[in-house]
């Protein structure tokens, strides 16, 4: 999957759910929500190894699940950075939610690339 194709797909799962769940997850537009998967892209390449470095021992004591609590960090870095007006969400635990539902839907669109391209 390209970077991309990610960024793309980042973007239509922030205003998918905030379609489904008005009132836990606020997008202003489409662009907000580009703006807000580029931004989330960049701290993940820049913040979350280091933040997952810090917490490795936490992480292995829950067999990888504080690695969500990691990611929905990363998601209300994002929002507070671009304006809890704009793109935001209700609570923690919706962050939360969030990404664990980005994790999986990233990796059926991950296999599924995986496999158009392994047919070859």
């Amino acid at each position: 999957m390209t970077y991309l194709q990610r960024l793309i797909a980042n973007a239509l799962i922030f205003i998918s759910l905030s379609v489904l769940f008005p009132e836990h997850i606020y997008v202003e537009s489409l662009v907000m929500a580009i703006a807000a998967s580029f931004v989330l892209s960049i701290l993940n390449t820049l913040v979350k190894p280091i933040l997952i470095l810090l917490s490795l021992p936490l992480n292995i004591l829950t067999l990888g699940l504080f690695s969500f609590v990691i990611s929905a960090g990363m998601l209300q870095l994002t929002s507070n950075l671009l304006g809890n007006y704009r793109f935001g969400f209700s609570s923690f635990t919706v962050s939360i939610l969030v990404a664990v539902v980005m994790a999986i839907i990233n990796a059926i669109v991950s296999e599924h690339n995986i496999d158009k391209y392994a047919d070859r």
